[in-house]
């Protein structure tokens, strides 16, 4: 039954609002397929590699955090659908500096990770055809999803369904093969049985640690549901149904998948970083051109991510526009879509590339260096808003609450001491501790142009 609950439905200058093309089976395979990110494929080697077989209990910790995260976020979002999403609830709870803040770090963050799978991508497709330069691969990648965002939000919606289904399926596949080898009933396969499982922490608490901060961020991603649930057709309804499977499709793919390559491959073995752990587990089993079917997988989530990132950043920044927090150019609105914000968006992912090849060493790293920890200031300010929300919503307009956060406030409380854990133990790691203080300073210097904003504002 189609819910009753007031959607913001935001309008430019001209009266022109984002169009509603998304349709419930786009943003449940948005939702599935979001949380089976490049992270995952790419970057779980060296979580591994640190952690041992505890790579396990490190992504269920996380997972833990990150399922606290989506509901607190699916409540707000389903209780206001907004495409600004946690930065339309950070202002709407803390203040418009709140809002600026958060949004214009996640929008850097963004935009900055458009390139960055921009040039992944490139770097598969140039190890097929190795005569092609990797920026001219850059730049096709580009164009193709900028087109597509600009077209219509019905385009974003059908390349990620079938990215989504693609990434499903492949991660599907490969935790059957693995159970079936694990369980000896795979033809041709010996189960190691727990030869590889022996020692849960081969590095001490040190290993874990390191898992866990790796594991933290591979969970990017989730977040866009939430935005692209502003223009479907019944953003309520869909909120509720992608946050409320959101602790079994964590559990499956994230914790599962893992479980099942530390119990196959030896968890020390030097494939599981250099070709990485998917790779590692399908030669376990004799898959033949395992490292090529691999390779395909990571650039579908790699595409899937460029695409997701630049709507997700087109949308952020015209939310901000739309609610004063940025220059009015950036929120025309054509024909449903963003349209500057989509071609601005794109442009700075492209001129990351750029800076990639021109200064790698010094403009390039600090500002990789600057969005390492954007995601769990967000998470801050999801939390925090959540909690003042809350209250607001149960006095107010409880009919709102279609998706409850568990445990209220108590469990709001635990998500925020994770998060706190978790930036204490990058300020612990050497290689973390930059990041955490560049994202710092960047952070605190959207806050002090977000609040001189807000009080201009309010003398005027």
């Amino acid at each position: 039954m189609p819910s009753t609950t007031p959607v913001e439905t935001p309008t430019d200058t001209d009266g022109v609002s984002l169009s509603h093309g998304l349709k419930q089976r786009h943003l449940s395979m948005i939702a599935l397929g979001g949380v089976i990110g490049a992270g995952l494929f790419v970057g779980s080697g060296a979580g591994i590699a640190a952690a041992g077989p505890s790579i396990v209990i490190a992504y269920a910790l996380s997972g833990l955090l990150v399922m606290l995260v989506m509901r607190m976020l699916g409540e707000m979002s389903a209780a206001y659908p907004s495409s600004g999403s946690f930065s339309s609830h950070a202002e709407r709870a803390i203040g418009p500096w709140a809002g600026f803040t958060a949004g214009w770090a996640f929008w850097v963050l963004l935009c900055t990770a458009v390139g960055l799978e921009g040039i992944g991508a490139a770097q598969i497709v140039h190890g097929w055809l190795p005569g092609t330069p990797e920026w001219a691969w850059v730049a096709l990648f580009m164009v193709v999803f900028c087109g597509t965002n600009l077209a219509a939000v019905k385009n974003f919606g059908e390349f990620e369904f079938w990215f989504a289904a693609l990434k499903v399926g492949a991660i599907s596949l490969f935790l059957v093969l693995g159970v079936l080898a694990l369980a000896g009933v795979l033809p041709g396969t010996d189960s190691p049985g727990g030869s590889n499982l022996t020692e849960l922490l081969p590095n001490g608490g040190e290993g874990l640690v390191i898992g866990l901060l790796a594991s933290v961020f591979a969970y990017g991603g989730l977040e866009t549901v939430t935005i692209a649930a502003a223009e479907s057709q019944d953003p309520v309804r869909g909120v509720a149904r992608a946050v409320r499977t959101a602790m079994w499709r964590i559990a499956l793919f994230y914790v599962g998948s893992m479980a099942v390559v530390v119990a196959l491959v030896p968890w020390d073995s030097p494939q599981v970083v250099e070709d990485g752990p998917y790779v590692a587990a399908l030669d376990r089993l004799g898959i033949p051109g395992a490292g090529q079917l691999m390779n395909v997988v990571v650039l579908v989530a790699l595409l899937s991510a460029m695409n997701a990132n630049i709507y997700g950043a087109s949308r952020i920044g015209y939310s901000l526009v739309e609610r004063g927090q940025g220059p009015a150019w950036l929120g025309r609105v054509s024909g449903g879509v963003p349209r500057v914000a989509v071609l601005v968006s794109s442009v700075f992912g492209f001129l990351c590339v750029l800076l990639s090849y021109w200064r790698p060493d010094d403009v390039f790293a600090w500002l990789l260096n600057m969005i390492g920890a954007v995601i769990l200031v967000v998470w801050i300010f999801i939390a925090v808003s959540q909690l003042r929300l809350r209250r607001r919503l149960e006095r107010e307009t409880p009919e709102r609450l279609a998706v409850r956060m568990w445990a209220f406030p108590w469990l709001t409380w635990v998500a925020l001491a994770g998060m706190v854990t978790v930036f204490v133990l990058m300020a612990r790691e050497p290689d973390t501790r930059v990041q955490l203080y560049s994202t710092g300073a960047m952070t605190l210097a959207l806050a002090a142009v977000g609040y001189a904003w807000q009080r201009t504002r309010a003398r005027r």
